[in-house]
């Protein structure tokens, strides 16, 4: 399915070379003031153009259809879309014949049986998390306490990232990346035992996010290194401070009231201007693939806005299960609104 969520609940639709990508939000409460200029800065975040990430350009400007009247929401569904302007169908024929490693086109032609939009990946690409990083805007401003932030610490293995990436273009090839998450100003208490815990709901979304691979919380796979003594986490005060953060603010699947940190894995992108093996649909036989046309050649540049944004998505339904974001906006509730 393509949606997410219980109360504050997203439906992502479109395909990457169709009329439009976007986003459906549901359980928005009414009375929030919402106006298109709120979605630039994030939109502006993940838009490409720096060293290492596509030339596509489209406006990215975001139209609101519905939910909003008067700059204020109205409590009906919200829908974002953004139209594809700068769209190459016709690069993407021959991958129905030669499918590309790494990419969705094989799984997706046995899967719906040859339907399925082929375009640049279709309902299947990165493209699509524009209506993600929608989705997240409307999330952040419901939780105006909270200061969520993300961003690259690594790419291609190196610290130096500017660096990672000029060798990546000089080599012709594409590298991966791991993203930081942070969350300050959570509550206790936020999260259910077992399947709902809060690391798996937010694994759950993040996971949606093409090319995030791997996810940890706090001291993560080092834990597997550590004895007990040294990875819990000291309580120095009754408002659940730690001495500590090994846990990541997550104890028995529930908030603890420390920062929340977690990071992502985000490999190397698939469409690489290196020759590539693959099969031959047509003939059963390998066949060599150069994929020539626009990719980014680190993808993990533009996630940390998407991260960022599906991470306050999975908080504002947390919240909302909570009771702890009412379904009528005021700003006696939500003082701190923009």
């Amino acid at each position: 399915m393509n949606s997410f969520g219980r109360i504050f609940r997203i439906h992502i639709l479109g395909e990457s070379h169709g009329r439009m990508v976007g986003v459906l939000i549901d359980g928005c409460p009414a009375g929030m003031p919402l106006d298109e200029k709120d979605f630039l800065p994030d939109l502006n975040r993940r838009r490409p153009g720096a060293a290492g990430t596509t030339p596509r350009k489209d406006n990215d400007t975001p139209a609101m259809a519905s939910g909003v009247f008067n700059g204020k929401t109205t409590g009906a569904p919200l829908l974002v879309s953004f139209e594809n302007r700068d769209v190459r169908p016709d690069d993407y024929a021959r991958f129905m014949e030669i499918p590309r490693p790494g990419h969705a086109d094989f799984v997706a032609l046995k899967k719906f049986g040859g339907h399925a939009d082929y375009r640049g990946g279709g309902h299947f690409s990165g493209r699509l998390t524009l209506g993600l990083v929608a989705a997240g805007v409307v999330a952040k401003k419901l939780m105006p306490e909270l200061r969520i932030a993300a961003r690259l610490t690594e790419a291609g293995g190196q610290k130096n990232i500017d660096a990672a990436v000029k060798n990546a273009l000089e080599k012709n090839d594409s590298i991966g990346g791991v993203v930081e998450c942070r969350v300050a100003g959570l509550p206790v208490g936020l999260g259910e035992p077992f399947f709902d815990s809060l690391e798996s709901v937010i694994s759950h979304i993040m996971f949606s996010i093409p090319a995030v691979k791997g996810i940890e919380f706090g001291s993560g796979f080092a834990a597997t290194r550590m004895k007990g003594s040294e990875h819990n986490d000291p309580i120095v005060s009754p408002d659940g401070t730690t001495q500590t953060n090994h846990a990541g603010g997550i104890n028995g699947g529930l908030s603890n009231g420390n920062e929340l940190v977690l990071r992502l894995a985000v490999k190397p992108t698939s469409s690489t201007a290196q020759v590539q093996e693959t099969l031959s649909l047509k003939t059963g036989k390998p066949a060599e693939l150069k994929i020539e046309g626009r990719h980014d050649t680190c993808i993990a540049l533009r996630v940390p806005v998407v991260a960022e944004a599906a991470l306050a998505v999975a908080l504002a339904d947390m919240f909302m299960l909570s009771g702890l974001i009412p379904p009528v906006w005021t700003h006696e509730n939500r003082k701190n609104t923009k």
